[in-house]
């Protein structure tokens, strides 16, 4: 194998919708999701230490009321983003709550990536399922494919023509004049 083709190889982005890929997604979307519910279950077992300790010191109003939001949040959205059921909304709560969390942590600690990073990867992986859905691997995929089998067809025509157009391209070399 040449050299420039190993080293395309090893940089080529996956922009094929396969098997490993949606995989890797499903599975990345069952972890995240069933890691994230011990935190709702926790804010709930406390939930007037939570709403002081976390919510009031950020300055938002009626703290209590926003601690159950975020406890039902990662509650609900937790096995919905797991399951692959209304993933983007489920998805695109979380993210919030998130966001919140990090807002929370740079108020109490500043820029302290120790303190941040779990919710920072969090958030980056609900933004992930909130702006691409479930994958094929989901009940979203599922009910999608049961209330549109057209609209799915079209969709996944579409990805493979763009997998073409970019194979023919990556494939044509540039003639060299000596």
């Amino acid at each position: 194998m040449p050299k420039n083709s190993l080293l395309a190889a090893v940089f080529k982005p996956n922009v094929n919708v396969n098997l490993l890929s949606q995989t890797s997604f499903a599975l990345l979307r069952v972890v995240v999701g069933m890691m994230i519910v011990h935190n709702g279950l926790d804010k709930l077992s406390n939930i007037e230490s939570f709403s002081q300790a976390y919510v009031q010191v950020i300055g938002l109003p009626f703290p209590l009321f926003f601690s159950y939001v975020a406890a039902l949040t990662e509650l609900i959205g937790a096995p919905l983003l797991a399951l692959g059921l209304l993933t983007r909304p489920a998805a695109l709560g979380l993210f919030s709550t998130m966001c919140v969390a990090m807002y929370h942590h740079i108020l109490v600690a500043g820029f302290s990536i120790p303190y941040l990073e779990l919710s920072a990867v969090y958030a980056a992986c609900f933004l992930f399922f909130a702006i691409n859905g479930g994958g094929l691997f989901s009940t979203d995929a599922l009910l999608a494919n049961w209330l549109d089998a057209s609209a799915l067809s079209a969709q996944a025509k579409r990805v493979m023509n763009l997998e073409k157009v970019y194979e023919a391209t990556s494939i044509v070399e540039p003639k060299v004049n000596a």
